[in-house]
């Protein structure tokens, strides 16, 4: 039943990591390449060089050969949890890539693909791929390309991951100005791009991981703590403590739960106790069971 269970999760897993990708595929082919703009990552310098040589290379290619490149580098020096995921990743990226969504949606829909203006295909292409990526990476994906890089500079480096990705990213999109038709205004786009993305992607990720913690101040502590755990299925601490005006000993229930259970949790309190004194603060980095895992 464990293994069915663990095959089913890493199933659903997988799934979800090819859709993400996905939608960050269709953000650059449908609103990033018709207007000559580039992004961060290795799929950045894919279609860099795709734009260098006219379409003559196409992206897929030129994506997986940098990440084959850097895995082989990376072999040795980071874990194989984070290789597997990457060739995963990879795999789905390259694939995505390969296929002419334009040309698909021509053929379904009898039209091309309404180009709209630079600023607004950099904003959808954003908001579409910082979604797509939230997906991947919730999921234990991983896009490798940069991601490989920064893993081995904060191997050897006191550097943190998050502004080794955005200085690598920074880097290959300012690079993109030396191609030709490329403009000083592709080049902001670029950047406008990658900061909408990685915005977007912190709005989904904080948004599903933000948990809370109550802390219920109640004369009726036993029936509390027995409903929340029955009814929310929440693990329930009861602390015991002394109120310092009364010198008298009290009880206090408090759980830990995701923000969108908050009010199913405020339900429970009041149809037990009207009276109870309630704390809600916001909890950042819960893990373990029914929250988050602790990953390497």
């Amino acid at each position: 039943m464990r293994f069915k269970n663990k095959t089913l999760n890493t199933a659903k897993q997988i799934t979800a990591i090819a859709v993400g990708l996905l939608l960050n595929v269709m953000a650059w082919q449908f609103f990033i390449l018709p207007h000559h703009i580039t992004g961060g990552g290795a799929t950045g310098i894919a279609v860099i060089t795709y734009y260098a040589t006219d379409g003559a290379i196409p992206v897929s290619a030129t994506y997986l050969a940098i990440n084959i490149i850097l895995l082989l580098i990376a072999f040795k020096i980071v874990d194989k949890q984070f290789t597997l995921r990457t060739i995963l990743g990879v795999g789905f990226m390259t694939l995505w890539f390969a296929i002419p969504m334009n040309d698909i949606f021509e053929h379904i829909f009898g039209e091309k693909f309404p180009i709209f203006d630079p600023f607004m295909s950099v904003i959808i292409a954003g908001v579409v791929e910082g979604f797509g990526m939230a997906i991947a990476f919730t999921n234990n994906g991983s896009t490798g390309g940069s991601d490989i890089i920064a893993k081995i500079i904060n191997q050897y480096k006191d550097i943190t991951l998050g502004r080794a990705l955005i200085f690598i990213d920074v880097v290959i999109i300012c690079s993109s100005i030396f191609v030709p038709e490329s403009t000083i205004e592709s080049l902001v786009y670029g950047l406008l791009f990658m900061i909408i993305a990685y915005e977007s992607m912190d709005i989904y990720i904080n948004g599903i991981r933000q948990s809370v913690q109550f802390f219920i101040y109640t004369k009726k502590p036993d029936e509390i703590a027995e409903a929340i755990s029955s009814q929310a299925h929440r693990g329930v601490t009861v602390l015991t403590g002394e109120g310092w005006y009364s010198k008298s000993e009290i009880k206090i229930v408090t759980v830990l739960v995701r923000k969108q259970e908050s009010s199913h949790i405020f339900a429970i309190i009041k149809s037990i106790d009207r009276q109870a004194f309630i704390s809600q603060i916001p909890a950042i980095g819960v893990y373990g069971e029914g929250f988050d895992s602790l990953r390497k």
